[in-house]
Formats: C-alpha cells, structure tokens, sequence
C-alpha cells in the first residue's frame, strides 16, 4: 500500500497554489459566502508566507473577464510574479507546471476558484500527467452552486486527491506548540482569521493571562455613571 497520503503536510514537503481567486470568479460563487471564502484564503495565505512555503498564484482572463486578484491576497506576497493563463485548467499553461517543478515537492496544496471547472481539471491532469499528490482546501475554494462544490470534491477525492480545509492546513504545518519560531504568527493569523477560535484566544490573552487588548490604539473605558 502506498504510505505518501499517510505523510502529514509539512513546511518541508508541501507546496501550495492559488487559482483565479478574482472578483468575476468570486462572483459566481454560491457555495460559500464570499467575504467567508476571502477571510479563509487570505488566511491561508499567511499560513504558507509563515512557515515559507512555495507559492504559485495564476490568473485567467484578468484584463477581459475575471479582474485582478484579490489584494489582500497579493499583499501577503510582495513582488510575487502572477502567472497569466488563457486556458481554465491551469495544468495547460507551461509557466505554471514550470514553477510546480522548480519547487519539487509533490504534495501540492491547492486553493481556487471554481471547484468544479479549474480545480478540478488542473487536479486530475496534474495527478495523472505530473505525478503530483492534490490537498485540496474546500473552504477556500468556491464553486457556482453547493451541489456544484460537492460533487467536484467527491469526483476528486474519489480520483485520489485529499481534502483538507484552511485552518486545518496552517496547523498540520505548526504541528507542534512548541515550535516557537512560529508560535507568535500562527497565533496572529488565527485572531486575525479564525473566527470564535480566534477570539478565544484574545480572551484567553487578556482575561487569563493578562495581556494587553489587540488594538493598534489606546482607548479608556469610563466608569458607569448611574442616571439620576
């Protein structure tokens, strides 16, 4: 039996790929809220710039169709190159299986937009034609319908691909809370982007352990003053 879907995901074995996370897609999503599957991505992003993981962000049609990629997307990677594609299935543009083996990792963790179009092609056809092993983050990806969505993701988990969700991936690559070196960001992406966890551990910080609030400014809380 082959073991390499047994390996957990680690900065060292992994590489990841963003695709088509641009307002057109975007627009089209249903599956998932929108402004949720920014929040999630962009997350993710952080995850991969943190433990300095390869990364590969291609666009299709920007100036025609599908506009620019998010920025805040962009941001997190500062003078990051963008593969520009024609095709829907990134697989077909060269620059792109170009950079996937420059990394040479074969675990490759893949976020994009629409799951059941260019997710699902670019899956199948790097698996079959690269040998590459596909982890794929449902929720931060998005297709046309819920329906759509979920029968994308079983067709691929079906043809071997792993499913796996954002936040699930930035702490397989921490592992382990000992690891200090990355303890402080890990931390910062999940008040930042991890919702009721994420406010846990503020409460946790301030409340518990008595640390200052998360706030970029200094605001006095004023006694109550009963009315008369």
């Amino acid at each position: 039996m082959s073991t390499e879907k047994l390996e957990v995901l680690t900065p060292h074995n992994s590489q990841i790929i963003f695709i088509d996370h641009q307002p057109q897609m975007a627009f089209g999503v249903q599956s998932i809220d929108r402004q949720v599957l920014k929040n999630n991505t962009v997350g993710l992003a952080k995850a991969a710039k943190v433990f300095n993981i390869p990364t590969t962000i291609t666009t299709v049609e920007t100036l025609s169709f599908s506009g620019h990629t998010y920025p805040e997307l962009l941001d997190v990677f500062p003078g990051q190159d963008i593969l520009e594609r024609t095709s829907m299935n990134s697989w077909d543009d060269q620059k792109v299986r170009d950079a996937l083996a420059k990394n040479g990792r074969k675990k490759v963790i893949v976020a994009g937009l629409w799951t059941e179009v260019c997710n699902t092609t670019f899956a199948l056809c790097a698996m079959l034609e690269g040998g590459y092993e596909i982890y794929m983050v449902s929720d931060a990806s998005g297709g046309t319908s819920k329906e759509a969505h979920d029968m994308a993701m079983q067709r691929m988990i079906q043809a071997g691909v792993v499913p796996v969700t954002w936040q699930q991936v930035l702490l397989e690559w921490q592992r382990d809370w000992a690891h200090r070196d990355t303890y402080d960001a890990v931390m910062k992406i999940v008040k930042e982007h991890s919702g009721a966890y994420g406010m846990g551990v503020d409460y946790a910080y301030t409340m518990v352990h008595k640390a200052p609030q998360r706030t970029a400014s200094q605001h006095e809380t004023l006694a109550p003053v009963a009315a008369k």
